[in-house]
């Protein structure tokens, strides 16, 4: 049976989402069909287009995260 494949799995196969039966399917259909390495290589390299993006909290507002959760542990005992 001929799986057909949509840009969803492909971008679920970029970013590492599959199973290791979608993976396999994969990349077994990708060595197989031009159109789709093709399609696979455009959403690859737009993928790798997407600013790096890098979150960095302040040190307060990390601080009251941990807080609220250690008194939400000790309030669970």
């Amino acid at each position: 049976m001929k799986q057909k494949f949509t840009p969803n799995h492909l971008i679920k196969h970029i970013y590492k989402e599959t199973t290791v039966t979608e993976t396999l399917e994969i990349n077994e259909a990708l060595l197989s069909s031009f159109k789709l390495n093709q399609q696979y290589q455009e959403l690859l390299f737009a993928q790798r287009q997407l600013p790096k993006v890098k979150f960095d909290a302040k040190k307060s507002t990390l601080k009251s995260i941990l807080n609220y959760s250690k008194q939400a542990t000790l309030e669970t005992y």
